[in-house]
């Protein structure tokens, strides 16, 4: 057993990396020969961690990637447990499925973060994504549970069709932000183009809000102004259109 395993990218892939096969509670059972030859599909055909990553520790629930891997696809899908941290960018379909755990990512990341495998009707139950850069687009769509911090910009559909959870934006959200929320919540810090099925309800200083932004700065090291926490929020519920029980809750300055 080690402090943690690390994956170092060694061959950059030169077409989609589809490696779903690395969530930090996974390889908490595997040693660094076993880690190696997980599979993994390179445009489509099939090989192993080994030919792209150097591994380093084993049989650790704390799983380091480094290098860039925007053509990575799936990390962290289905993850229920353990701390993933990636010292650079990431692909798409990050954290999908995902029920517990921590991923941690120090980069944008790519489109369907926390969201849902294809043809299923929920994305990630639970657990803690934080993006340390921007996100693409429909991040959280038709999340049932758990958190996405991002502290860059969000795209298209950001929490698209969520059924509850919690969405943090210190950036800006992309169009359609919220559509189709059924439940949950989307705090916006940056400028957000609300749908136009969401109602203003009031303006007040949410509870939750207070002591979601000080668990981040306090627990992820997430760097959160004090304006933000002591700030007032405008609060619009919706989507209308849908159940209508789910809120966007957008920064509205410091109280006078």
């Amino acid at each position: 057993m080690s402090d943690a395993v690390t994956l170092s990218l060694t061959t950059p892939p030169e077409h989609a990396l589809v490696a779903d096969c690395i969530t930090a509670d996974r390889l908490a059972a595997l040693g660094e020969k076993e880690i190696g030859e997980l599979p993994v599909l390179h445009g489509g055909r099939a090989a192993h961690v080994g030919d792209f990553f150097r591994v380093t520790g084993g049989r650790s629930g704390t799983v380091r990637l480094e290098g860039d891997l925007s053509r990575a696809e799936g990390i962290g899908a289905r993850m229920a447990g353990g701390e993933l941290v990636i010292e650079g960018r990431v692909g798409r379909d990050l954290g999908v499925a995902m029920s517990g755990g921590r991923i941690d990512v120090h980069g944008d990341a790519g489109e369907n973060t926390g969201g849902a495998l294809p043809g299923a009707g929920r994305g990630m139950t639970g657990g803690e994504i934080v993006i340390r850069g921007s996100v693409g687009d429909e991040a959280g769509a038709r999340m049932r549970r758990g958190l996405i911090v991002v502290t860059g910009d969000g795209g298209q559909g950001t929490g698209k069709g969520m059924i509850a959870g919690t969405v943090v934006l210190f950036g800006k959200a992309g169009p359609g932000a919220g559509r189709f929320l059924k439940r949950g919540s989307i705090v916006a810090l940056g400028p957000i183009d609300r749908p136009g099925t969401f109602r203003y309800a009031c303006t007040y200083r949410p509870p939750h809000v207070d002591l979601l932004l000080r668990y981040l700065r306090a627990r992820a090291g997430v760097p959160v102004a004090d304006r933000y926490v002591a700030g007032k929020y405008e609060r619009y519920c919706g989507d209308l259109a849908e159940l209508g029980k789910g809120e966007i809750l957008q920064w509205a300055g410091d109280w006078a």
